[in-house]
């Protein structure tokens, strides 16, 4: 009877120590192999899609699904399946539903965490909380403050280990969204926030895993920061496709590409409550000859109808590819094209769209609506305002900063040219601009025509954000208050339908690119 006794009450002291996520440390001795999948940067893409450049089909969420199905399938492996971040917006299976569909997806899916990215806020927070809501499992973020349903961090247990997963995005985020959609939010450093929450993570827990939206090279100094305190750092943001993850303070920095495209896979061998060894690898995912059938599928297919019943309306023909995919680093037909389509609306001097503006290139051939909403996907009106030349130069200074990181800043433009040198240190790099064939004057003003994002501030474009205020910004059509720069404000119609009609007048394009940007120091 003793005896029985006390086995009751280690019982009851096990179970209480879970409760309270204490972890059950491992026997001496004792190994343990776990399995983490992580995908990122998925953007909505749930239909296998040629990307830029390529005749192959690749991703696929129900192909996706099935080679997580496969890597699930050992029960002697456990496994967690991990996002991290920009999963909700992108593509118009997703961005007709304001992230619906892929919150629907993942919980098909059984996803066991995710990470905030800063697209899942383009839709506002409002439609963020909803899909939080709507989630299965937990959307962390541990140093954003202002969006309730976040958690800073998950502890799962699989297989008798106990996993610790913290999430972190980027502090940039007010400036890689719509300014207005981070509004009362607070962005906390990403380093702080994790050393704040790493102690009581090590204590609860057997592995811990940094989940990031911070990009590959951010992730790699962080590693190096807390070097020999984490297990892992799994990331997003820079769609960087890690086959070879590096091993920094021995935790591998990984990254899975992006749109599905690939699986990666940690393999975590654990020895008396410690991880001693890894090994990582990606999965690419293509439909091939396997036919997608399952829950996935069907979920994918009901979602695909009601889009391709909104937007199967073919609205002209291009003669030649619309090259999105080099946007953030050099002058392309496309971004010319949208720049054009810009400064004639507003009747402009010049204009200026951001390479991150263009989120999907176009094929030659006929353009389907879907086509412009998948290249086009923010919601985006067009905006013009009288700026000086000297502030001019200081904002294509900004764009052209950052043209080594092939950052969504760079400019794409209309009624000016720009040379450059990037050899020469940021905010001096402009060697020359004209305008209208004429060397720009500093003194002088001049109408830009941009889009309501830029001209708010977003993407680090401050100088325009000085002079165009929200309350300009809040009055609709020409002219804003009194005495504002604004001098058009059309939020009735998106930027991507005013491209659309543009091609439905045209009949068919061939845009060009004609050296609007040319970067002086390139061989």
């Amino acid at each position: 009877m003793k005896k029985l006794l006390l086995l009751i009450l280690l019982a009851s002291v096990l179970f209480s120590l879970s409760v309270l996520g204490v972890p059950c440390r491992l026997d001496a001795g004792e190994k343990r192999q776990i399995r983490i999948l992580h995908v990122n940067d998925f953007h909505g893409f749930a239909e296998p899609y040629r990307p830029y450049g390529s005749d192959e089909l690749w991703g696929g969420a129900a192909f996706l699904d099935a080679e997580i199905r496969s890597l699930r399938s050992d029960p002697a492996v456990p496994t967690l399946l991990l996002a991290a971040g920009d999963m909700i917006q992108g593509d118009n299976w997703a961005n007709l539903f304001q992230g619906r569909s892929v919150i629907e997806l993942m919980n098909a899916m059984a996803f066991d965490g995710m990470v905030m990215g800063n697209h899942e806020l383009d839709f506002g927070q409002a439609a963020l909380k909803e899909r939080i809501r709507e989630a299965t499992f937990p959307v962390l973020a541990a140093n954003v403050r202002g969006i309730p349903g976040l958690k800073p961090f998950v502890i799962k247990e699989i297989g008798g280990v106990k996993v610790a997963v913290i999430g972190l995005v980027t502090e940039r985020t007010p400036l890689c969204t719509h300014p207005a959609n981070a509004v009362g939010l607070t962005f906390l450093s990403p380093r702080a926030s994790l050393e704040a929450d790493l102690p009581e993570l090590r204590k609860a827990a057997d592995v811990v895993i940094v989940l990031t939206h911070l990009g590959h090279d951010a992730d790699r100094v962080l590693a190096q920061q807390v070097a020999g305190g984490v297990d892992a750092v799994i990331g997003g943001h820079s769609h960087t496709r890690v086959a070879n993850p590096p091993g920094i303070g021995n935790a591998p920095v990984l990254q899975a590409w992006e749109h599905g495209k690939a699986l990666g896979v940690l393999d975590l061998t654990l020895e008396d409550g410690r991880v001693t060894a890894y090994s990582a690898r990606l999965v690419d995912v293509k439909p091939g000859g396997r036919p997608a059938e399952g829950p996935v599928a069907s979920l994918v297919g009901r979602y695909s109808q009601r889009m391709e019943a909104l937007l199967s309306e073919v609205v002209g023909r291009t003669r030649i590819s619309l090259n999105a995919a080099e946007a953030r680093y050099r002058e392309t037909n496309f971004g010319s094209f949208v720049a054009d389509v810009v400064r004639r609306t507003a009747g402009a001097d010049v204009a200026l769209i951001n390479g991150g503006t263009l989120r999907r290139s176009i094929r030659k051939g006929p353009i389907v609506l879907k086509d412009l909403h998948s290249a086009l996907p923010f919601n985006n009106y067009v905006v013009a305002f009288r700026l000086r030349g000297d502030k001019l130069r200081e904002a294509l200074e900004h764009g052209v900063a950052a043209v080594e990181a092939r950052d969504g800043a760079f400019p794409q433009i209309s009624g000016m040219t720009v040379a450059y040198d990037s050899l020469k240190p940021p905010g001096r790099r402009i060697q020359r601009i004209t305008v209208g064939g004429r060397e720009l004057e500093s003194g002088r003003e001049y109408t830009v025509a941009t889009h309501d994002f830029l001209a708010a501030g977003g993407d680090g474009y401050k100088v325009f954000g000085e002079v165009v205020s929200a309350e300009d910004l809040a009055h609709p059509a020409e002219g804003g208050r009194q005495g504002s720069k604004l001098v058009y404000n059309d939020a009735s119609r998106w930027l991507r339908d005013i491209v659309a009609d543009t091609i439905r007048t045209l009949h068919e394009i061939r845009p060009l690119t004609e050296n609007r940007i040319v970067e002086v120091s390139a061989p």
